[in-house]
C-alpha cells in the first residue's frame, strides 16, 4: 500500500505542478493586460500607472459608500 500512496503523491505533486505554472502564467498576462489598458484609457497626465489605479480604487470605493446611503 505504501508505493500505491508514494505513486499517488508523485502524480498530485505533477498536476498541483502544472495548475501552479498555469495558474501564474495567467495571473501574470492579466496584470499585464491590465497595467496596459489603465495606461493607455485611464491614467491621467503625470500619473503612474500605480497611482492611477489607486486613484480609481478610491474613487470606486466612494461611489460604493454614495450608493449605500
Amino acid at each position: 500500500m505504501s508505493k500505491l500512496i508514494e505513486a499517488n503523491k508523485k502524480i498530485e505533486d505533477a498536476v498541483v505542478g502544472g495548475y501552479k505554472k498555469v495558474e501564474k502564467t495567467v495571473v501574470e498576462g492579466y496584470k499585464k493586460f491590465e497595467d496596459k489598458f489603465v495606461d493607455t484609457f485611464l491614467k491621467q497626465d503625470g500619473e503612474t500607472i500605480e497611482e492611477a489605479k489607486a486613484r480609481l480604487q478610491k474613487e470606486q470605493e466612494e461611489l460604493k459608500e454614495k450608493n449605500n446611503k
